[in-house]
């Protein structure tokens, strides 16, 4: 019967057990409901965040922890909120996300039970009615939300509980003017207003309560306003307005009384508006004593008169001026706009600028064109010496010169990322000595050509990522003394030394990841030069050890002050073994992340370098398991990823003093049962993702199902879900299904019964041993040798050998000398000895019955050690059940010594053949050996006769 068998059956018999003797317990406890801890179905809990986005849920989960601060609930298939959905207390509820899901209704009162609610998102549903009382009780509600509905039509007091609501987002809907005015009576408080993309065909001063003193934003763009209408003061402190429209052909109507009413706006969006330039005019003569941002996108206007129009505003600072196809910028166009500071001309079509185009720009400070058609550095750029930041990405530019940047020594940021540079010249940015920020990435680059040795003394962070760079040559960073990042991912670098990255002392972001990368290079020193380095990125390289022994370069010995380092998913073909002292020199490391690396051991010793580590990933690689000791150096982790890492127990994990983890992802491993001292061993858990294991529904996981389920400290992420994978009759069944009430019994009761029935047994048998102990013996040899006829009377192979000859090693001997030379040496006759015959690596018993079966006959050669022998007496019982069985001369017994037939008590059918037949005995005197080998002869000779009185053979001499 195989393992698994016997373990159904025992389980099987197990259960019946457990039903008969807990029914009493089970009465009792169908009346007793649990208390439940963190056991969520939908959602997982992080901090005080209760995340259940993206779970395809179609209800409000029933079992999120009143303490949470925040729920999100986007992206799911919720279709509405019902009166019980928030039915708990939430009283320390600030954040409620439910966008992105199918909510068409929303009962009276929902949320009312949410009084400490601050933010409420309701965006991408299909709410088309706000009905009277939906935010009851939301009085403290800062922030609502609702941009992309149907909504078209608002009760009359649905807004009037959140008196002291500051930001309100109707943006996509179908509102009109009236049902804006309504929403508005109540609320005072209100600081910022979207309705941007509605129903809104005017908008007049009158409609709209002047107690709206505090509102700051107003979006009303793509709406199909044909009136614009303001003839009070009812927007006191408006500080930015968006009017512009995508909808209407015809002109809108501007009319503000008073230039007063606006005199506040900073930031005016007329995108798209539909005005005629006369029209814009007047609009800006309401605003021209404070504007300072302008946005004009996709105008369909004259762009020159409009930039005019806009620039002839005294305190405008800041244009924007994107989507407008603008194919040359000339250098008249912007004559008029001496006070710009910042000029965003960025996704246009421009390919040419003059190049005076932005001399009469003395005061720009950031100028954007980036998303154009440029292929060079437009020479437009070198005349304006006060530039702090230019934007040149996202264009068509494949070579960079000299004097691109030379009058450029005040720039702090320039970005030439996603274009078609190839080299870089080493005098390219040499000017650019207060440069902070230079972003390359996403171009051609192959080499650096000694570009940053000495000219950006102040840089700090540099971009070169997704390039063609294979190469780090010596020193190429040399003069980037102040250098805080730097991100080489995503290039073909293979190739480092010792000093390429020398001069980079106060470095503290290096990322590598997504390179050529082996561990021979990284073996050369080359991180030992930056040893303020915080973050090492060397993830998706090529960088694997064959050798568990000690490295003569430790890689980061020199970076003490290093706290995370990630080098997972390396390629190459084999599996990893990480060195002893890999990490040697870490001594601050906090986050190491090895996963996905075909590693296969790690050494007890690997994290001794690495006392304060506090975040360690392994997960994806094939350890099977982890020995205690492992984690003896790692008393300040507080997260542990072990997932899809073939773990067949989590028992490592106990008795290692782990008492600051508080996050454990353990899932897609071999686990079949968690211990209870798995869980007594981790005090600070806080969350635990053990999914798609293979769990057992047997009573061994009872106490970490009733932990999972009733824990009011740590959350068993979809603990729900878990699903049976033995006894086959649960397999697939969910594990929680498992009644594990049925393992409630009395311990005591049962420690007794068994206690009993042991001590009872044990005096049967040692009674029955010291009584009929040769009985028994013989019983259990009887036994086994009927079982074995059974098993091989129906078999009819021819025989090998003449006779099997049974005896015992101490009568080798004589079989040697006497036996084997008469019968084989001189008669002929073909023997099967043990010593030589048997087949080895196959059981003994095997051996005994397939030689006695493939025998013509059975030589039993008796003596004192042969009935004192296990062995011989198995091969006499199997002989002799195939003489009974078969009724023919199989049989032939020989006695070496004189025994009497009082001490062949004990062998019962070898005392009553004795009985019946006669037998052969090797005489005493030397004169009769002759006739006793005749006899033998004779009694080899003769056929398989069915006749019981010629199985044995008479002698000379009888005991």
């Amino acid at each position: 019967m195989s393992s698994r068998t016997k373990k159904d059956t025992n389980w099987t018999r197990r259960t019946k057990q457990l039903k008969g003797l807990g029914l009493v317990c089970l009465y009792i406890l169908s009346f007793v409901t649990p208390v439940r801890g963190y056991f969520l179905k939908g959602c997982r809990i992080s901090g005080g965040d209760a995340k259940c986005d993206k779970k395809n849920l179609d209800a409000v989960p029933q079992d999120i922890p009143p303490t949470v601060e925040s729920i999100d609930l986007h992206k799911n298939k919720i279709p509405g909120i019902r009166t019980d959905d928030f039915r708990g207390e939430f009283p320390r509820l600030t954040n409620l996300n439910l966008g992105n899901n199918f909510i068409h209704y929303i009962d009276t009162g929902a949320f009312s039970g949410l009084i400490a609610l601050k933010t409420l998102n309701l965006n991408h549903n299909r709410i088309c009615n706000l009905s009277e009382n939906v935010f009851l009780h939301l009085n403290g509600l800062a922030e609502l939300r609702i941009t992309y509905n149907c909504i078209k039509k608002v009760e009359l007091n649905a807004f009037k509980p959140m008196t002291n609501l500051k930001i309100l987002d109707l943006s996509h809907n179908k509102l009109n003017i009236s049902n804006v005015a309504m929403m508005l009576r109540h609320l005072p408080n209100l600081q910022k207003l979207y309705l941007s993309a509605n129903a809104l065909n005017t908008f007049q001063s009158w409609e709209v309560t002047d107690a709206l003193v505090d509102l700051q934003v107003l979006d009303i763009s793509k709406n199909p306003i044909k009136v614009f209408n303001i003839t009070s003061d009812v927007f006191p402190t408006l500080t930015t307005l968006s009017v512009g429209s995508t909808t209407v052909r015809h002109n809108m109507t501007w009319n503000v009384s008073n230039k007063t009413f606006l005199n506040c706006v900073k930031s005016l969006d007329i995108s798209m508006i539909s005005m005629s330039l006369s029209g814009i005019e007047s609009l800006m003569e309401t605003v021209n004593s404070s504007l300072t941002y302008l946005s004009m996108d996709a105008m369909k206007q004259n762009l020159g008169k409009l930039i005019n129009i806009s620039c002839s505003i005294p305190t405008m600072t800041k244009l924007v001026i994107q989507k407008n196809k603008l194919h040359n910028i000339h250098s008249d166009l912007f004559t008029l706009c001496t006070s710009l500071t910042e000029l965003d001309l960025s996704n246009n079509l421009i390919t040419t600028i003059s190049d005076d185009a932005f001399r009469s720009l003395p005061n720009l400070l950031i100028l954007n064109l980036s998303n154009n058609n440029l292929s060079l550095v437009p020479a437009a750029t070198r005349n304006q010496s006060n530039l702090r930041t230019l934007d040149l990405s996202h264009c068509k530019i494949s070579a960079l010169e000299c004097s691109n940047f030379a009058n450029n020594t005040k720039l702090t940021q320039l970005s030439l990322y996603n274009n078609k540079i190839q080299t870089l010249k080493n005098c390219v940015f040499k000017n650019l000595r207060k440069l902070q920020v230079l972003k390359l990435q996403s171009n051609q680059i192959t080499t650096l050509n000694s570009a940053f040795i000495a000219s950006l003394p102040n840089l700090t962070t540099l971009h070169l990522e997704e390039n063609k760079i294979t190469t780090i040559k010596s020193k190429e960073f040399k003069g980037l003394g102040s250098l805080s990042k730097l991100s080489l991912q995503n290039n073909q670098i293979k190739t480092l030394n010792k000093e390429s990255f020398f001069g980079l002392m106060n470095l503290k972001q290096l990322q590598l990841e997504n390179n050529a990368l082996n561990a021979k290079e990284v073996q050369k020193g080359v991180f030992s030069p930056m040893i303020n380095l915080k973050t090492l990125d060397l993830s998706s390289n090529f960088i694997k050890f064959g050798k568990k022994q000690s490295l003569r370069v430790p890689p980061f010995s020199n970076l003490s002050r290093l706290e995370e380092l990630s080098i997972f998913n390396q390629g190459g073909r084999g599996h990893t073994i990480l060195p002893i002292n890999f990490l040697q020199g870490l001594s601050n490391l906090l986050s190491f992340n090895i996963r996905n690396t075909l590693l296969n051991d790690l050494d007890k010793d690997t994290f001794t370098w690495t006392p304060q580590l506090q975040i360690l990933d392994i997960r994806s690689n094939p350890l099977n398991s982890l020995f205690p000791d492992f984690f003896i150096q790692l008393r300040n982790l507080t997260k542990l990823y072990l997932s899809n890492s073939h773990f067949y127990s989590l028992d490592f994990l106990i008795d290692i003093n782990l008492t600051k983890l508080n996050y454990l992802q353990a899932k897609s491993n071999q686990y079949s049962v968690i211990r209870p001292e798995v869980i007594g061993s981790l005090p600070a858990l806080h969350y635990a993702d053990l999914r798609d294991n293979v769990f057992t529904c047997d009573c061994d996981n009872k106490a970490f199902m009733e932990w999972a389920e009733n824990s009011k400290q740590t959350q068993v992420y979809e603990a729900h879900n878990f699903q049976c994978n033995y006894p086959p009759s649960f397999k697939g069944k969910k594990l929680l299904d498992f009644d594990f009430r049925l393992c409630l019994l009395d311990v005591g009761f049962i420690a007794f019964v068994t206690t009993t029935s042991v001590t009872l047994l044990l005096m049967l048998v040692s009674l029955t041993y010291h009584f009929m102990r040769w009985q028994l013996v013989y019983a259990y040899y009887i036994f086994l040798a009927w079982l074995t006829d059974k098993k091989h009377k129906k078999k009819r192979a021819p025989y090998q050998y003449d006779a099997f000859v049974s005896y015992n090693t101490h009568d080798e001997l004589w079989v040697v000398q006497e036996l084997l030379p008469k019968l084989e040496g001189e008669q002929g006759w073909k023997l099967c000895l043990h010593h030589r015959n048997f087949e080895p690596g196959k059981p003994i018993i095997d051996n005994i019955t397939d030689a006695i079966y493939q025998s013509r006959k059975t030589l039993c050669v008796i003596s004192h050690k042969y009935l004192e022998s296990e062995w011989c007496l198995r091969e006499f019982q199997v002989a002799s059940f195939r003489l009974f069985d078969e009724k023919k001369d199989v049989l032939i017994l020989v006695f070496l010594e004189e025994i009497q037939r009082s001490k062949l008590s004990p062998y019962y059918r070898m005392r009553k053949l004795l009985k019946r037949q006669t037998y052969l005995s090797w005489p005493k005197a030397a004169e009769q050996t002759e006739l006793f080998w005749e006899k033998l002869r004779q009694a080899l000779q003769s056929g398989d006769q069915s006749d019981e009185g010629v199985l044995l053979h008479t002698t000379l001499n009888a005991p």
